[in-house]
């Protein structure tokens, strides 16, 4: 499917953490509760809840690696298209909707090549993902699949706060396994995305909360994030220093 390049050093990546995550996982360890993936992070909840009623729609699963996302989404009634560039990330999602008892349609390709039709999807649902893709494809195809008046909803790393940036590169912390070739989007990716959905809205979340990642006390981060709260509602710039965004590309019509 891909051979060498980006794509390739993607796919090779994925495949490889797929295989170690296959070997460790039984039957049992694939089922889970909606909400252990929805509260795995402050934003993913608000992702859910900005897609609206999911009931009998079709949604596409962008990216969805081992299909946590994909099985919620069709516990929620959507009618789910689930894709990832790892082979071993679809046949995982295809365990994982199995030991869940959810319908699931699964395919294998990149971000930037969708093999759907055009007004294919009423909404699109994405988790890490657009900061792994080339964005000036990645944009015209979300614009092609999604449906007048659909609209697509990612939570991505941003990578406008220098002090985060500066961590990202240089310092040891729990879980930083990353591609060669993946960044934090920052906002010049946003305005690419715009010019092919130009209804781009941005969230931030974890500003001074994003110590959660390196320190797990739940007391002190839930202080934390309700001063995030109460920062961002009184400063709602302060959104560029935080550690994930939500983008939120709708496309016009009805």
């Amino acid at each position: 499917m891909t051979g060498g390049g980006r794509l390739g050093r993607e796919r090779a990546f994925h495949e490889r953490r797929s295989g170690e995550r296959s070997e460790r996982l039984s039957e049992a360890d694939l089922r889970f509760e909606d909400a252990a993936y929805l509260d795995h992070e402050s934003w993913v909840r608000d992702t859910f809840a900005l897609l609206g009623d999911l009931r009998g729609k079709r949604v596409l699963d962008y990216g969805a690696g081992e299909g946590l996302s994909s099985v919620v989404l069709a516990r929620r009634g959507a009618r789910v298209v689930s894709f990832d560039i790892a082979s071993g990330n679809v046949r995982l999602a295809a365990r994982r909707a199995a030991a869940n008892g959810v319908p699931l349609h699964l395919a294998q390709m990149a971000g930037e090549a969708l093999a759907f039709r055009e007004g294919t999807f009423d909404a699109v649902y994405g988790n890490a993902i657009l900061h792994h893709v080339n964005l000036d494809q990645a944009g015209a195809e979300l614009r092609r699949v999604l449906r007048p008046g659909g609209v697509a909803v990612f939570s991505e790393p941003w990578g406008e706060n220098p002090l985060l940036e500066f961590a990202r590169r240089r310092v040891p912390y729990r879980g930083k396994d990353r591609t060669p070739d993946e960044r934090p989007l920052r906002l010049a990716d946003v305005a690419r995305l715009k010019a092919q959905l130009p209804g781009a809205e941005v969230r931030g979340y974890q500003l001074l909360s994003m110590i959660r990642r390196q320190v797990r006390w739940r007391p002190l981060v839930s202080l934390l994030e309700r001063a995030d709260r109460l920062l961002l509602a009184l400063f709602p710039g302060l959104w560029r220093w935080c550690r994930y965004a939500v983008i939120v590309l709708r496309k016009e019509g009805a």
